[in-house]
């Protein structure tokens, strides 16, 4: 992050055993995991990665947002930094980055992870690509929502992809929404922008 430098490193051997992690905290480096109400998680499970390396703004973590002291105050926590990424640690010290934690879906008292949701979509052969948000739902409080890009010539149903979730996450994690899109917004980097699709859904709901 530009805010707080490299954290982690992962070395060959362990891109090949550890493939979905981010690696070892580099020394001088500390991370906790935090849950809403601010309190330390149970060992492995996850929460919000917050870091400190040394006092901020004279190694790596940031001093603070320039003129904004609103943004600045809702990061810093006593010299440690809310980096806004879930994550967990396992028990050899290796670093899981699961979800953005503004792209967590909470439904009936159970957290979702969007990326857990996209990975198992994006195992189906006729997806190329797919963002998951979270969308109000009066039951609920929020709903799983999939934006799908098919490959081309691809053809799949919203029940077979479903279908397909069902066997490979628990079943309160599948989507209840799916929508089909010729394309799926991207910034200048190719990142997904996720709160249109948000604003989308928002629209065709008011409309």
């Amino acid at each position: 992050m530009t805010e707080c430098g490299a954290l982690t490193g992962l070395d060959p051997a362990h891109q090949l055993s550890h493939p979905n992690s981010i690696g070892r905290l580099v020394p001088g480096v500390e991370v906790r995991f935090v849950d809403a109400e601010g309190r330390d998680t149970a060992p492995g499970e996850a929460g919000e990665l917050w870091i400190r390396s040394g006092e901020p703004g004279r190694f790596l973590t940031l001093r603070g947002y320039w003129d904004k002291p609103a943004e600045t105050a809702a990061a810093l926590h006593d010299g440690w930094f809310a980096t806004g990424d879930m994550g967990r640690m396992d028990a050899d010290g290796f670093l899981y980055i699961v979800d953005r934690k503004k792209d967590m879906v909470l439904s009936g008292g159970y957290n979702i992870y969007s990326k857990e949701v996209e990975l198992a979509i994006l195992e189906h052969p006729s997806v190329l690509d797919v963002a998951v948000v979270g969308v109000p739902d009066p039951v609920y409080g929020e709903a799983v929502a999939a934006f799908v890009e098919l490959k081309p010539g691809a053809t799949v149903t919203e029940e077979q992809l479903i279908v397909h979730c069902r066997d490979r996450i628990a079943g309160y994690k599948k989507p209840r929404h799916i929508r089909f899109v010729g394309e799926l917004p991207r910034n200048s980097v190719g990142k997904i922008i996720k709160y249109k699709l948000r604003q989308e859904l928002a629209a065709s709901a008011a409309a």
